[in-house]
């Protein structure tokens, strides 16, 4: 981690001295010394690759004292710029007494900071690499895997589709490939269909190469000649005896020679090469130069952990991806482990399923599982003892495949996939680990960018995060990390090695477990339970710069534009008497996700946590007094993401959050009033998410400071924006930028029907570059559907709680030309006149609660790219959806996917 923690610092030194040089004044100089030696720092951590400091004991050191210096050196800057800020806040007379002492003493720790950088290299100013001994050496030989032959269940249906792809003619070199995550069976699949006689009868010649992440190509073409060209060795005069029987002419060639002998003896034969753990795309490039590629008859099968891989072999073919073993494949699978026989004692049978079913349909993890209670079920002949030891694995099975595995099979699996990642990965994919297991994880809530998002993206790609939702327009919406996966995070990110985070868990005498007199050696915690008696033994913890607490029960409507639904568990419900312990107790934390705490009312010291970066938090207080967003949030300077629940349908703010300079995110569930922005002021400019503001709020002024917005919400009386008196509609056209706006009509007291619109705006007051909108409780007529047909940009389209009512939706020539997905949510919609021309781009029709809707347009079904067609208690138009379905069949349109709920038989 220490690669990342001198870029995050490096960072962090360049935004203070630019924008903040006043509050460090009397250490600048320090400061300015401590960026020099960041930045050699960093010179020396780019030149030691991982592999170079796994080998050599010393680099090891070396790397945790510069992460340890590092780390003294942040929480030193950020104590002395807290300090300060505190200080300037105060009057002339603590001023005039309290700040030579107390700054002059924090100065002096960052010269000490930079005296131990300068004693861990001597003075020097450069490294002595050479006298490290840290040169590449010879590359290590990788492990071969030894190919499962037996016990191989499931993956039935995977291997017919793949034999499919083998058998197909094409017309070039065909490369086919298995990705998923590890552990999953992709070699075992690729074994099985590598051994199926009706493969072994169509491709007499044959190759199983391994790859592995330390490979070299000569050694792999060699062995590739070995298998597909057994005359070139038979004829081969002198045999050079080593372990693997090279032919001394062929081990004389270069790269280049061989893969022309490859390429020569391949061509016009019917060929299978079977290349099992591809790590990345440039690996395969060098490997596929030896390849025929005009072959007509060669089949290539590649194994790989990587999304990218698959595509940069073959873009016309897409990755079959290797799905987990079901529950009763699982459950098979363990007996024959366990017994080398389907039969199971039926004093097991329960135990027994349990334990399958936690493997998560992972199969190494059930061949781990099998070995040990396979020892344990050979220690005794008594059932009771068996059946005992059976329930200990059945209440831990991660724990079991962790630290029972004499061979750590799962651990290693796993691990060479983290030392694969670069830097800038290992910390972002650490930190999923922090979330409870098996958790939802939202994608907001992780203040995704840009640049993160791609983060995100390519651990998705390197199979060690799931997709779990999507968004309509097809980004991640939420992700889910496997149980092994999950554990594996914590158990690395919690070793002395990396001290990453901690996750707190009640121990079984009634404590904590890390001990709370222990987490001031921690830079990251993560609570989930038992979270107020956690806080009320006041904890200490000076170094911890993100405090996750999250309550995996709580359901979460933040979609609909509502509250949470609340949880009446004591152990999230924060009495007053607690309600500064986080403030108190993590006085330099940059990341607060307490949005499952239950606060009664802000914080009034929160404003001296002044380097968060992300605030999550929820107001459980009915009182319009306690949901008002006090002034002094406007302090927090460093804040990017600021997020707000609360029980109320509205949420008052004092502070102003557009003079927030660094804020980016300001995300609420209830319908928010903004203070109105200072005429001369400039902040606000870096503002993408808005929402939910109230119509109120949706001046010129505010549009004018806010006018880079990405993502806007409005909540309230909707009619105040059309009609134009005090707001008006027309500020939403200055936002150039606008992707996602979301109108909700809600006029408390009323209720929304009895306020519903007359009409909606002309299409150019709308956002120029608007790609998504939802509509809910606006009771508009269809007739007004022509208005959003003529939006160039819309591609997703949501109407949701009677947005449109009425009888008949006759789709007005104009259509929708760009639009992609389409959601209709409980509508009074009986009749829906409309053909392809109308959606020639539509992708995804959701149709929800839509109870009197007689049919769906049959004209639909000459849509090229419709692929996914969902009804939810649409009863009435089950039948024109099932035939839309059998018109795609006929078309052979093998994408289109049709779901019912819930089944008519119900």
């Amino acid at each position: 981690m220490a690669d990342a923690a001198v870029e995050f610092l490096l960072e962090n030194l360049k935004q203070l001295l630019l924008h903040h040089a006043h509050l460090i004044k009397d250490a600048k100089n320090q400061v300015e010394k401590l960026q020099n030696d960041l930045r050699f720092f960093k010179a020396f951590l780019k030149d030691t690759t991982t592999k170079k400091r796994k080998k050599d004991e010393t680099l090891q050191v070396l790397v945790r004292q510069i992460c340890d210096v590092v780390y003294d050196a942040e929480d030193v800057i950020d104590a002395f710029v807290t300090q300060a800020a505190e200080i300037k806040s105060k009057g002339y007379f603590f001023r005039a007494f309290m700040t030579p002492p107390r700054l002059l003493n924090i100065a002096e720790r960052v010269e000490t900071v930079c005296r131990k950088i300068s004693d861990i290299y001597g003075g020097k100013d450069k490294m002595d690499f050479a006298g490290l001994g840290i040169g590449d050496g010879e590359p290590d030989k990788p492990e071969v895997p030894v190919v499962r032959q037996e016990n191989l269940v499931g993956f039935e249906d995977d291997a017919e589709k793949i034999i499919g792809y083998l058998n197909e003619e094409t017309e070039q070199l065909d490369v086919i490939s298995i990705i998923g995550m590890p552990g999953l069976g992709k070699t075992t699949l690729a074994g099985k269909i590598y051994r199926n006689p009706t493969i072994q009868y169509e491709f007499q010649t044959r190759a199983w190469v391994f790859v592995s992440q330390e490979f070299t190509v000569k050694d792999v073409f060699i062995s590739i000649l070995k298998q597909t060209n057994k005359e070139l060795f038979a004829n081969t005069k002198r045999v050079v005896e080593d372990k693997d029987t090279k032919s001394a002419g062929v081990d004389t060639k270069s790269v280049a020679e061989l893969a022309q002998e490859i390429a020569t003896s391949l061509q016009g034969k019917k060929f299978l090469i079977v290349m099992d753990d591809v790590w990345t795309a440039d690996d395969w490039d060098k490997l596929q130069i030896a390849l025929p590629k005009s072959s007509k008859m060669g089949k290539v099968l590649i194994t790989s952990r990587q999304v990218e891989v698959a595509w940069f072999a073959n873009r016309d073919r897409p990755p079959h991806n290797l799905r987990f073993l079901t529950q009763e494949e699982s459950w098979l699978l363990l007996r024959w482990e366990v017994f080398r026989k389907p039969e199971c004692p039926s004093e097991l049978e329960v135990l027994g399923k349990q334990i399958a079913n936690n493997c998560k349909g992972v199969a190494l993890a059930i061949v781990v599982i099998g070995g040990i209670l396979a020892r344990k079920s050979s220690s005794s002949d008594e059932m009771s003892a068996r059946r005992n030891a059976w329930r200990k694995v059945s209440e831990r099975v991660t724990t079991y495949l962790i630290y029972e595995d004499p061979q750590r099979l799962v651990e290693k699996l796993i691990s060479l996939s983290y030392q694969k990642l670069p830097y800038h990965l290992r910390e972002c994919f650490l930190y999923l680990g922090m979330f409870p297991e098996d958790y939802e994880i939202p994608v907001h809530a992780t203040s995704l960018e840009e640049t993160a998002e791609d983060y995100l993206d390519e651990l998705i790609n390197r199979n060690l995060v799931r997709i779990d939702k999507r968004t309509s327009d097809g980004k991640v919406k939420t992700c889910r990390v496997h149980d092994m996966i999950h554990d594996f995070c914590k158990t690395e990110g919690g070793s002395e090695r990396e001290n990453f985070f901690q996750e707190i868990n009640k121990s079984s005498d009634g404590g904590f477990q890390p001990p709370v007199s222990c987490i001031d050696k921690y830079r990251r915690v993560s609570i989930h339970s038992e979270v107020v008696e956690f806080l009320s033994s006041k904890p200490s913890g000076p170094r911890i710069r993100s405090f996750v607490c999250i309550n995996k029960d709580e359901v979460n409507l933040w979609d609909v534009g509502y509250s949470t639904i609340p949880n009446d568990e004591d152990e999230f419900n924060l009495p007053n008497e607690n309600i500064s312990a986080i403030p108190v107790a993590f006085k330099l934390v940059r990341v607060l996700d307490a949005q499952s705490i239950k606060f009664s009312k802000f914080p009034r010291d929160l404003y001296k946590l002044i380097h968060l970066r992300f605030i999550a938090l929820s107001i459980h207080s009915r009182t319009r007094k306690s949901n008002i967003l006090p002034s002094y949030f406007s302090k927090l300077w460093n804040v990017q993401t600021l997020i707000v629940h609360t029980v109320r349908h509205a949420l008052d703010v004092e502070a102003n959050i557009l003079s927030m300079v660094q804020l980016r995110h300001f995300k609420t569930n209830a319908s928010t009033t903004l203070r109105k922005p200072g005429k001369n002021s400039k902040e606000g400019r870096k503002l993408q998410t808005l929402g939910i503001i109230s119509p109120e709020s949706c001046g010129g002024e505010v549009f004018d400071r806010a006018c880079n917005l990405k993502k806007l919400g409005i909540c309230g009386k909707l009619a105040l924006l059309l009609d134009g008196k005090d707001v008006s509609f027309d500020s939403l056209a200055k936002l150039g930028n606008l992707e996602k706006l979301k109108l909700i009509n809600f006029p408390y007291p009323h209720l929304a029907s009895e306020a519903k619109l007359g009409c909606l705006p002309p299409a150019y007051k709308f956002p120029a570059k608007l790609r998504s909108l939802t509509l809910s409780y606006t009771y508009l007529d269809w007739s007004h559907m022509s208005i959003l047909g003529s939006l160039e940009t819309l591609e997703v389209l949501k109407l949701k709680n009677y947005a449109f009512v009425g009888d008949c939706w006759v789709v007005a020539d104009v259509g929708f030309r760009c639009l992609e997905f389409l959601h209709i949510g409980r509508t009074n919609l009986a009749l829906w006149v409309a053909s392809s021309h109308h959606f020639s781009k539509l992708r995804r029709l959701e149709l929800r609660n839509c109870e009197k809707l007689k049919e769906i347009p049959i004209g639909l079904a000459d849509i090229p790219c419709l692929q996914l067609l969902d009804l939810y208690y649409t009863k009435q138009a089950a039948v024109s959806a099932r035939k839309i379905l059998e018109a795609k069949n006929k078309q052979e349109e093998k994408a289109f996917k049709l779901s019912i709920l819930p089944p008519e038989d119900e």
